[in-house]
């Protein structure tokens, strides 16, 4: 695998790690900042809107840099970001040092997805993608146990490693990362957004954002979902947590493969129905140990191969907009993470502890309907066989992207 392809990894992981181990180390940062564990929790949401609500006027306004500077310039961002974050004395200037977080991360993340695209053949997109995306699932498998379990002695420590692991990618960048292709010509902010008029970029973008949306609003609330099989045991949750972490790894890389093999269309469509299905079984699931770690080994499978169907989706549509198109399918991405609390909860409340994954079955089941009113069955492509090669050979026959 391309050492500049894991050096993007790297960058991913840092930005996976920052987005998701606050959740780990509320109590730590209420404690420190004399805040409530809620106000505490509104650190996730701020950033999650800040990257949704940044990276289009981003991308835009750095749409002419050369995409080896945006990148670096991103990953420095971040860095000094998290720094600020580790040295923060109050909570305001916390929060503010979320936001600018959050724009490092809404100018870094789109940019590596389409510069991954770059660096491989276009039969090998959406496993350069799956690699990329995979320093999230690996942020979620390692990186946030690891910042959790820092934070609990000093909170401040997790921001100073999230610090280490964004200096560590930008110097591995600075060094390897040559010789990429010029970036389109910038249009305005207002045709940024003009895409999304197109019918297939906006089904693209609801997609995305309706996935999310029902994934979040259980993952957030996951400990609820289950505690019929915890009792509110540590230990028996983080097990759970420990196997949705290494099935998000899972379901990266098979993601990556599947696209390529059978393409977006089928990714999409039976990945969003065995999650909707996932969702409607959790009430019984979450009874015992052995459901929720069915649970926990299917729904990140199948949400994390759809995660990495979704970019490549765009990037397919338009090759020459690819950071552009997979920039708004990021800020669909983190709306509908930033809109999953607030679903998880409503349905709590509406529905109750056990019954409200529900709610999530039945967004999942409208992502599903939304990319197959969307999307074309396109499959994948085979090279021309060789004059005289007998039709039966196989070894002509290689899997192209969607």
């Amino acid at each position: 695998m391309p050492v500049r392809l894991l050096l993007l990894a790297l960058g991913t992981f840092a930005m996976g790690t920052d987005s998701m181990v606050i959740a780990g180390i509320l109590a730590p940062i209420s404690t420190d900042l004399g805040v409530s564990v809620g106000s505490a929790g509104q650190l996730v949401t701020v950033f999650a809107l800040g990257y949704a609500l940044l990276a289009p006027p981003l991308a835009a306004a750095t749409a002419r840099w050369p995409r080896r500077r945006l990148l670096l310039t991103a990953l420095a961002v971040f860095g000094a970001a998290n720094a600020l974050s580790a040295l923060a004395p109050t909570y305001d200037l916390l929060l503010a040092t979320r936001v600018l977080a959050a724009a490092g991360a809404a100018l870094y993340t789109p940019t590596a997805n389409a510069v991954a695209t770059t660096l491989v053949a276009p039969e090998r997109r959406g496993r350069a993608l799956a690699t990329v995306l995979g320093g999230m699932t690996v942020a979620t498998a390692l990186g946030v146990p690891l910042g959790t379990w820092i934070g609990h002695a000093n909170w401040r420590l997790t921001m100073w490693l999230v610090t280490a692991l964004a200096v560590a990618a930008l110097a591995g960048l600075a060094a390897l990362l040559r010789d990429l292709p010029a970036p389109a010509a910038a249009p305005a902010l207002g045709a940024r957004l003009a895409p999304l008029a197109r019918p297939r970029v906006l089904g693209a973008a609801a997609t995305t954002l309706t996935f999310f949306l029902a994934f979040q609003s259980v993952y957030i609330y996951l400990a609820t979902a289950v505690s019929g099989a915890t009792g509110g045991d540590a230990d028996r949750l983080g097990l759970v947590l420990l196997t949705t972490g290494l099935a998000s790894v899972a379901g990266s890389w098979l993601g990556g493969r599947l696209v390529d093999r059978v393409g977006v269309r089928r990714v999409l469509l039976t990945g969003s129905a065995i999650a909707a299905g996932a969702f409607t079984a959790l009430p019984w699931l979450g009874r015992t140990m052995t459901g929720s770690l069915v649970y926990a080994t299917v729904v990140p499978l199948a949400g994390w191969a759809v995660s990495v169907a979704l970019p490549h989706r765009l990037a397919s549509i338009d090759p020459h907009s690819a950071p552009l198109l997979i920039s708004l399918n990021s800020s669909a991405l983190y709306l509908g993470t930033a809109a999953g609390g607030v679903a998880g909860s409503a349905a709590i409340t509406l529905l109750g502890p056990r019954w409200f994954p529900l709610a999530a079955a039945g967004l999942a089941l409208a992502a599903c309907m939304t990319a197959a009113a969307t999307t074309r069955d396109q499959r994948p492509a085979r090279r021309p066989r060789p004059a005289g090669a007998a039709p039966g050979n196989r070894k002509d026959r290689t899997p192209a992207g969607a």
